[in-house]
């Protein structure tokens, strides 16, 4: 890769800015400074701006993410703080959330700058499964989990949600495992047969679970099985 172009992703600055500060001596490859912005780097070089090291991403990310209440699973929001907060990675802005969580949902979000691997997450026609530990406001009624079985007519769609799977853990506590992704999906079912979600925490994505050894707003890589439990990566 070009030197500039390496430079303009990881400052997030235009190559322009990049090539003033070239000029200015603040970058040097391999302990040389360099001035050009048209030389060629190998993931080999240590590249430095202002003594700092820049870390040159070779292939695709996978991370899983503890999210917390308050952020957004967007990259950008003028409004609320989003969870590339917690991700201290290059270039985290590449990185997107496979299968977003209200700002008020806690838990598993993969994090990744693989769109076709995301694809196959967020995609209805992979059905992947996604379980949330859900705690309602009233009791669990003693017919919802057959009525979630057969599925349930949302408001203003015009189909029955697909097939889910209902536990109960306490009256007001219960694991629910879905197959899609509509807005507010378990919110929405659990509006449908009268009760209220007041809590909403999620555990698994496929074959992926919750490591719970990660606090709220801490992250780590996916391991290789993790990773292609959802597909082939990109290459």
């Amino acid at each position: 890769m070009r030197l500039d172009k390496f430079l303009s992703q990881q400052l997030g600055v235009s190559r322009a800015l990049v090539l003033r500060e070239l000029r200015n001596k603040r970058v040097t490859v391999d302990g040389e400074i360099v001035k050009t912005g048209a030389m060629k780097i190998s993931p080999e070089q240590r590249v430095e701006f202002d003594g700092n090291v820049l870390n040159q991403i070779t292939g695709p990310r996978y991370f899983m993410l503890n999210k917390p209440q308050g952020y957004v699973c967007s990259t950008d929001d003028p409004d609320h703080p989003t969870v590339l907060y917690f991700l201290e990675e290059p270039v985290a802005y590449k990185l997107h959330a496979a299968g977003r969580l209200d700002i008020d949902t806690t838990g598993l979000v993969l994090m990744t700058d693989d769109g076709q691997w995301s694809h196959r997450i967020t995609s209805p026609r992979h059905q992947c499964e996604k379980t949330y530990l859900v705690t309602l406001e009233h009791p669990l009624a003693d017919d919802t989990a057959a009525q979630f079985e057969a599925g349930v007519q949302l408001h203003n769609e015009d189909s029955l949600t697909k097939p889910a799977q209902l536990e109960k853990i306490e009256d007001c506590l219960v694991r629910l495992t879905i197959s899609e992704g509509r807005y507010h999906q378990v919110k929405r079912m659990f509006a449908a047969v009268g009760n209220r979600v007041v809590g909403l925490h999620r555990e698994r994505i496929g074959e992926i679970v919750m490591d719970e050894d990660l606090e709220p707003g801490q992250y780590r890589p996916l391991t290789e099985q993790e990773i292609a439990s959802v597909g082939v990566p990109s290459q």
